[in-house]
């Protein structure tokens, strides 16, 4: 039997302490009234979920256009957690590290997976550095690339991680194949309830085909295409209709699929359409600042591919470009002293763009 919203896991405690249902209301308004600042945000999600509503309201990423209100069902966020669980083998008495802030949907789902599935979280201050108990061992937690690759000395501590919310690069990659947890890269959206895709990217999750490895399904979702190649989503325990999202995805079954790139960012040059997520996958291990991959307008080829980079200096190693076609080769490198950026720390590629004009 599924638990509805209404309902507290006689497991759960939140930093070590029981609590119940009906305890939740007088924990949101301490945390509003005596906590720290990630606190009071963690204790107003509380306070949302515990009103008459059957929904909660939810701010989009902002990481292809305006930042934007959208409502989520209460029992939606649980159908999620359950299928998380599901998928991750998570347990009641289980210990997770909630390190997301609760602004947005993947730190809200924290709290709900713990709520729901009984799990013992603990709640540090978000950073990109996490303070993580070295003392305790974690069978699961969510964090950004950034964070993950700040945890290394600490990723022993943990049994199971999921990244997501940018993109890995090959030197953290490489930093994590030979760590003890499993270790997932997730595909999701604040639309789907973050995440309903998973792939292995550690030879504990996934064996020796981690950097082939393709993203599979959670329970209950059912993927397919559009004309232009695009993702779309189908989940009535999640949401209603069908998600056309902007990723062009290779399917290789009805619950697996490979991510080539976002379709606004596709660039056609000289009849080449090139993915950049893809070339800047093959740079991650050449550039160690903050790059993207784009394009301007040539009279000649109509696209023309070039790199920008985050600093004072357009100069980079030689060899940088030694893992890339002539097709893929950037033809101009531009520097920026610093990016256009979402609150969440998503570059803004159009954006930052404009401040090359």
């Amino acid at each position: 039997m599924t638990p509805t919203f209404d309902k507290v896991h006689n497991k759960f405690k939140l930093n070590a302490i029981t609590y119940g249902y009906h305890d939740l209301t007088d924990i949101g308004y301490s945390l509003v009234k005596e906590g720290e600042p990630y606190s009071k945000v963690l204790g107003r999600f509380l306070l949302d979920w515990m009103d008459e509503k059957d929904h909660i309201i939810v701010m989009t990423s902002g990481s292809t256009g305006r930042p934007k209100p959208i409502k989520i069902k209460k029992q939606a966020m649980v159908n999620s957690a359950i299928a998380t669980g599901d998928f991750f083998n998570l347990k009641p008495g289980d210990k997770a590290l909630m390190c997301l802030p609760a602004d947005y949907i993947a730190g809200k789902m924290m709290l709900i997976r713990g709520l729901i599935l009984g799990l013992e979280l603990d709640v540090v201050q978000p950073s990109l550095n996490p303070e993580i108990n070295t003392n305790k061992v974690y069978d699961f937690c969510a964090m950004l690339p950034a964070q993950l690759c700040n945890s290394i000395a600490a990723i022993d501590n943990f049994k199971t991680i999921i990244v997501g919310g940018a993109a890995i690069s090959n030197e953290l990659l490489d930093k994590i194949q030979l760590a003890k947890p499993k270790i997932f890269e997730t595909y999701g959206m604040t639309e789907s309830i973050t995440h309903i895709a998973a792939r292995p990217i550690n030879r504990s999750a996934g064996g020796e085909n981690f950097n082939n490895a393709i993203f599979k399904c959670l329970p209950n979702i059912e993927i397919s295409q559009n004309e232009a190649d695009c993702l779309q989503i189908e989940a009535s325990h999640l949401f209603d209709g069908c998600i056309t999202t902007n990723d062009i995805v290779k399917l290789h079954s009805k619950t697996e699929f490979e991510w080539l790139g976002r379709i606004d960012n596709v660039i056609n040059s000289a009849g080449i359409k090139l993915h950049p997520e893809q070339i800047e996958q093959k740079l991650s291990s050449h550039i160690s600042q903050r790059f993207f991959v784009s394009s301007e307008v040539d009279d000649a080829i109509g696209e023309k591919l070039i790199l920008v980079i985050e600093g004072d200096s357009n100069q980079i190693d030689k060899n940088a470009f030694q893992d890339l076609s002539k097709y893929e080769t950037p033809k101009q490198v531009y520097a920026i002293p610093a990016f256009k950026e979402t609150e969440s720390g998503k570059i803004k590629r159009k954006e930052t763009i404009k401040l090359l004009k």
